[in-house]
């Protein structure tokens, strides 16, 4: 959807909803904005994969616990980050992002939701992936 609609907003609010009902909820912020948890989280911004792993060298140097924060209810935030907007391409910020969070485990608790907060804009690449 167009930006600035309340996509994000939105979606923190029903994965707060979720935490209070119980539910085990993840949410990961695919817009380089890194605004997606803000709600969740109390907070600014929260650091993103993305800048970690150039802070550190590699996203292979990181450890979930960097990157994953708990907010409200629970929630496990993550911001997978990129390059300003119009500048380079944020898909491939979400997706080494996803491919991380997936070879470290993230998804393998016994997660009941997990969100994508996705950028209204084309994105280059996409989000598919084979």
């Amino acid at each position: 959807g167009k930006g600035g609609i309340g996509k994000s907003t939105t979606t923190q609010n029903l994965v707060a909803a979720l935490a209070e009902a119980g539910q085990k909820v993840m949410i990961v912020g695919c817009d380089p904005k890194a605004d997606s948890t803000r709600l969740i989280l109390h907070a600014k911004a929260q650091t993103t994969v993305m800048h970690l792993a150039a802070e550190s060298g590699s996203v292979e140097d990181l450890e979930l616990e960097d990157v994953m924060a708990i907010g409200y209810g629970g929630v496990r935030c993550v911001e997978s980050g990129g390059p300003e907007p119009g500048v380079g391409c944020a898909g491939r910020g979400v997706i080494t992002a996803i491919n991380f969070l997936e070879e470290e485990g993230a998804y393998d608790d016994d997660l009941d939701f997990v969100f994508y907060d996705v950028l209204g804009d084309v994105v280059c690449g996409g989000f598919a992936m084979p």
